[in-house]
């Protein structure tokens, strides 16, 4: 199971380095000095959470604590959740979806992925289990 988190984290880690590269040189012209922000937060949101993710990961090599799967999931659907609505959030006028309003309160549901995560992460440390 880890070895999955561990591809899942190295594709998300290049699509952070690939998004940052898009915001910066592509998007950078097309929206709002706000939107950009917003994307760029989810970038670096993302690049975090990857770095926990992948953390996680090559903990349960010597740790197999279920507590330590469940953060990788929540980092997972964190960045996913969190990280993809500020992209389609600060794209939106561009990709025409601009009255679509479910977009605001996905962000925070990824926000408590996060937590969660960080949380599991604790308890599986905690707990660890030989």
């Amino acid at each position: 199971m880890n070895k999955s988190f561990l591809i899942i984290a190295s594709i998300f880690g290049a699509l952070a380095v690939m998004l940052g590269a898009f915001g910066a040189h592509t998007l950078k012209p097309l929206i709002s000095e706000d939107y950009l922000r917003i994307y760029e937060k989810g970038v670096s949101y993302q690049f975090y959470h990857t770095i926990a993710l992948l953390l996680s990961a090559l903990m349960m090599e010597r740790n197999k604590s279920k507590y330590l799967r469940w953060a990788c999931r929540s980092f997972i659907f964190g960045i996913i959740c969190f990280s993809g609505s500020l992209y389609v959030l600060a794209t939106r006028d561009l990709i025409g979806i601009s009255n679509v309003s479910i977009i605001g309160p996905i962000t925070p549901i990824g926000g408590l992925g996060f937590i969660l995560g960080w949380l599991f992460l604790l308890i599986g440390n905690i707990k660890k289990q030989e």
